[in-house]
């Protein structure tokens, strides 16, 4: 399969939508309207970093996801974050995954970010072995705080 990739445009959002609920399942997290709503309007909106990459497939229809942002890292400078991958169950394997992390390596390059980081379950073996083509594993563990009790 050809796969190209671009930003996410207007005419995306319905197919958006069915990537990003796919990938939230997969994480066992729903996604209301709302929830939705907000990540679009980050994606469109200048003032905000979040960003949205797409692999497409040779018609132009969205087959995967990814988003991502510039992080400060006081140690670091500014490097990128990968918040988000997610590829269609019917089209991995088809070289999506592979378009989306290279196209993220370039844009990282271009903006002078040092290295892209991002997080993946441990059971995400898949996911995993694609990951390892394109970076190297950290050493580092992944804690959340809740801030209401």
């Amino acid at each position: 399969m050809t796969v190209t990739v671009s930003p996410a445009r207007p005419e995306d959002r319905a197919r958006w939508s069915e990537l990003f609920v796919g990938y939230a399942e997969f994480y066992e997290v729903g996604l209301t309207p709302a929830d939705l709503d907000r990540a679009w309007s980050w994606i469109h909106d200048p003032a905000r970093t979040t960003c949205c990459l797409l692999a497409r497939a040779q018609d132009g229809t969205p087959v995967g996801l990814a988003h991502y942002r510039a992080e400060d890292s006081p140690m670091h400078g500014t490097r990128g974050f990968l918040d988000d991958l997610f590829v269609d169950p019917a089209h991995r394997g088809g070289g999506a995954v592979d378009a989306l992390l290279g196209e993220l390596r370039r844009i990282a390059a271009e903006q002078g970010w040092p290295s892209v980081r991002w997080r993946t379950a441990e059971n995400n073996y898949r996911a995993r072995a694609a990951y390892d083509r394109h970076a190297v594993r950290t050493a580092f563990l992944t804690y959340a705080m809740d801030t209401v009790r």
